[in-house]
């Protein structure tokens, strides 16, 4: 009997080696080489040289024909998405267990089962939890059909025989293919089972959405070919004690990236919130020190989010430096400029930041935003609640200008904010914006 090959894969970015070793050389992360039999490649035979696809010029690619989308029944969905599901559409949707991905994605079978063959393949649960999480939600529908199924080819051969219009798998790392001899959810055959699914709904026309699980990081779980290949890829965020939830749009071949949509979550399912911005807005504590208006945005709608401060006296040895929402780099970045330039001395300060909501900002956009809350619980002095600021700022206090200047502007004027602080290379004619060249004429404005 022939010996079984084995290989070691990186579950991060899918590189394989003969040997195992603690750092993948490809990726550089430690620990994610995993053993796996190596499949061996089967014989292509003699390749014809009679035929090929004739290139063409890119002036003659041009194809007479407009991307046919449908509503997922759900409005801000459908506008984070572009305007709804393209066919044949492959949308990959992550988040932390227990967060609301299958609530979400049932919703949304159920809405387009009002029009369309909709196959709910669940790996997770059986057809009769689904079954019950439907009926407390209102999403029954004949039109809808369940698969209880972790088999590959079963399901493959349910979806020739079925032919639906769109398919639902919850979730890829519990699909395996019986062609494979590693366990579910391996790196081999997270590979097969999205390369399958993706194939099968580009070559029949039948959008889908797949549900990825997630790291204990909170990155999606899986090589990053998983990533690559699919159409868009959504981020479903929030804390399990809240009541919000945020649908981020990280990717998308068809339409836009960093939209998001927000949710709301009920005892009936989760609720769209039409207007995230009074929704965050809502809670905000009146003539409290710390608390900046920040106008937030990734894709082509602001979001007005609050950013807090807390500067208190530190009884350790070495203050506390804690940060929620944003990267504590940058943190640590803007305490070193406010000591600096501003001349505020933070070293026997603990310091912690809070975006309201649950969302994690990576835009450099929000530096002015911290640095006034921290003034502002500094200082004791509350920011006046018409006041909105946006900017990145730069290692010598220089505010430098953003991008969507304009929509943010218009955002916070919407809702009421008549001084907005926004970067003085910012060529905007409006009486209502107050441009600033750095930290310290910042400052000034607020009288810090």
């Amino acid at each position: 009997m022939k010996k079984k090959k084995t290989v070691y894969v990186c579950s991060e970015c899918g590189a394989s080696f003969p040997t195992w070793s603690g750092k993948c050389s490809s990726c550089n992360q430690w620990n994610t080489l995993v053993e796996e039999v190596a499949i061996p490649k089967k014989s292509s035979g003699t390749v014809k040289t009679g035929s090929y696809s004739k290139p063409k010029p890119i002036t003659q690619a041009r194809e007479e024909r407009k991307y046919e989308r449908v509503s997922t029944g759900i409005k801000t969905l459908d506008e984070a998405l572009g305007g709804g599901v393209v066919t044949g559409q492959v949308i990959l949707v992550s988040g932390e267990p227990g967060i609301g991905k299958s609530t979400l994605l049932l919703q949304v079978a159920s809405n387009l089962s009002n029009e369309k063959k909709v196959l709910y393949i669940t790996g997770e649960e059986s057809a009769h939890q689904v079954y019950v999480r439907g009926e407390r939600i209102g999403a029954l529908n004949d039109n809808l059909y369940i698969l209880a199924e972790t088999n590959l080819e079963t399901i493959i051969n349910a979806i020739e025989q079925e032919n639906p219009d769109f398919i639902i798998l919850d979730s890829v790392q519990t699909i395996y293919s019986s062609e494979l001899e590693s366990a579910a959810g391996s790196v081999s055959q997270v590979r097969e089972v999205s390369g399958k699914i993706t194939e099968i709904a580009k070559s029949k026309g039948i959008s889908s959405i797949v549900v990825g699980q997630v790291t204990k990081e909170g990155s999606i779980a899986g090589p990053k070919v998983l990533e690559h290949i699919v159409d868009t890829v959504a981020q479903f965020e929030g804390e399990r004690g809240h009541a919000y939830r945020i649908l981020k749009i990280i990717k998308n071949r068809f339409g836009a990236a960093g939209e998001l949509a927000v949710f709301s979550m009920k005892d009936s399912g989760l609720e769209e919130v039409s207007n995230p911005s009074s929704f965050f807005l809502s809670e905000r504590p009146e003539g409290e020190s710390g608390s900046v208006i920040f106008p937030f945005t990734e894709g082509s709608k602001p979001v007005l989010v609050e950013v807090q401060a807390l500067v208190s006296k530190t009884v350790y040895a070495v203050p506390q430096r804690k940060a929620q929402g944003i990267d504590l780099n940058r943190l640590s970045i803007i305490l070193a400029i406010l000591e600096k330039e501003a001349r505020f001395f933070l070293k026997d300060r603990d310091v912690f930041i809070n975006v309201v909501g649950g969302l994690h900002i990576k835009e450099p956009a929000v530096d002015l935003a911290v640095a006034l809350a921290i003034a502002s619980s500094f200082k004791n002095v509350p920011v006046p609640k018409n006041v909105a600021v946006f900017g990145e700022l730069g290692l010598t206090g220089e505010i430098r200008s953003v991008h969507y200047t304009e929509m943010r502007i218009k955002e916070a004027k919407r809702f009421g904010f008549d001084k907005i602080l926004i970067p003085s290379g910012s060529s905007i004619d409006d009486k209502n914006v107050i441009p600033v060249k750095n930290l310290s004429q910042a400052l000034k404005v607020l009288e810090y």
